[in-house]
């Protein structure tokens, strides 16, 4: 049994004084003022927040240990408050049968320091040739399919892939992408002021078609759907006509298509896939965040090697690592500095949202009877983003030395703590 005390506490969109009483994973009870004898934790001059939920992230193991592992990825997301992430499948070997589920999911268990979730693939090997048996994965517990890192290539493969999700209940995770828009060694949105650097461009067009052509197929076959990583305003303008329309569709939006645009890349490091756009898409997604045409907030977390990050533009990878300065930027910008958003607002979209939306239960808010999956946080001291404090194998951020207003201080999973500053 432990005991927070004196803590300001993020309850139904209120920050208020309580104590927070745990026991065996779960809160037990919520109080103005709770007196027990066990271990207490004093969070006074700290914000009790729930734990974040991260649908997008990915660890590189198995396959590519050099980048990143289940537990340094784990510690990582602990170490930027998310409790519960999502594994994308682009791993070796691809977890699409069985048999590599089984082990895959022993790997984590065995690994990870907060709830790690893994996705199986839409097809298999990603090679949209073959759609995985969904049935025979989903009594494993998965009910989430992606071949996130690329797009499904033909409208007859998505087909049959959604109308299985729908047979079997579960989620199809989209990576849209149509390669044909894409020309080898484009690295950026095709834009001049990037493109005008001699770096080939990315239209927006290679992100929304391949949706529209989904959201399409999703309103004649009626399954759950989930558009990765939207950076478009074109995007947003379909989700937000599929939305208008009835469809069970959902949306995230990264933390740096948040805050950056393609005004802003100078180098590998602002080098992500989908690209950095225009300030009018930025915009856009902003909005359709605030509007309910997106639907949460995620990190699409992709470490690389310096070495590989050290290559040129154009043959460096996509990606970078955000798990550890997610919550704190975002908070900054739009919470503390535009007073755009609320923390209940910030909070909502990065755990309550995505949480609903993946189904998992007592999961999301500080409520008595759910999980005691929490985050202490200062909101009141400035710090600097540090790529020497990461957990994280990569250091590949754009973000190292951003002043910023939030820090988090310690964070609780099942009621255990799994990482403290």
């Amino acid at each position: 049994m432990r005991l927070i005390k004196n803590g300001q506490v993020l309850i139904d969109n209120q920050v208020e004084k309580k104590d927070i009483l745990i026991d065996e994973g779960k809160i037990i009870q919520i109080d103005d003022s709770i007196v027990k004898d066990c271990e207490v934790i004093d969070a006074a001059g700290l914000t009790v927040i729930p734990g974040l939920v991260d649908v997008h992230v990915h660890f590189r193991e198995p396959g590519h240990t050099e980048k990143e592992t289940i537990h340094t990825g784990s510690l990582a997301a602990a170490h930027g408050g998310f409790t519960s992430v999502f594994a994308m499948p682009n791993v070796i070997p691809f977890p699409d049968d069985v048999d590599t589920i089984k082990d895959y999911q022993q790997l984590i268990e065995k690994e990870s320091v907060v709830h790690t979730y893994p996705y199986a693939c839409i097809t298999l090997e990603e090679a949209s040739k073959e759609v995985v048996d969904m049935k025979a994965i989903k009594d494993l517990g998965i009910r989430w399919f992606s071949d996130d890192g690329v797009g499904v290539a033909t409208s007859e493969i998505m087909k049959e892939a959604m109308e299985k999700a729908k047979e079997n209940d579960c989620m199809i995770v989209a990576h849209t992408e149509d390669m044909s828009y894409r020309r080898p060694g484009a690295c950026v949105h095709d834009s001049e002021v990037v493109t005008s650097k001699g770096w080939l461009g990315i239209p927006s067009a290679c992100e929304s078609a391949q949706l529209i052509r989904d959201l399409e197929i999703t309103k004649e076959v009626g399954n759950a759907y989930h558009a990765c990583h939207i950076s478009a305003k074109e995007s947003v303008e379909a989700l937000k006509e599929a939305k208008t329309s009835g469809l069970n569709v959902s949306a995230e939006v990264t933390v740096h298509h948040l805050l950056l645009e393609d005004k802003d890349v100078v180098g590998p490091n602002w080098k992500m896939n989908p690209p950095l756009r225009s300030h009018e898409d930025r915009m856009s997604l902003i909005e359709g965040l605030e509007n309910g045409t997106l639907d949460c907030i995620a990190n699409d977390h992709a470490p690389h090697t310096y070495e590989e990050k050290k290559r040129s533009m154009d043959k460096a990878p996509f990606g970078i690592v955000s798990l550890e300065s997610a919550f704190a930027l975002l908070y900054t910008e739009f919470v503390h500095r535009q007073k755009r958003w609320t923390l209940a607002q910030l909070v909502n979209w990065m755990s309550a949202a995505p949480a609903k939306r993946f189904g998992l239960e007592n999961v999301g808010q500080i409520k008595e009877g759910y999980n005691a999956d929490l985050v202490l946080v200062d909101l009141e001291h400035e710090s600097l983003i540090d790529i020497d404090t990461f957990e994280s194998m990569g250091k590949n951020t754009p973000f190292n030395g951003w002043s910023v207003n939030a820090q988090i201080k310690e964070t609780i999973v099942d009621g255990k703590t799994v990482w403290k500053g």
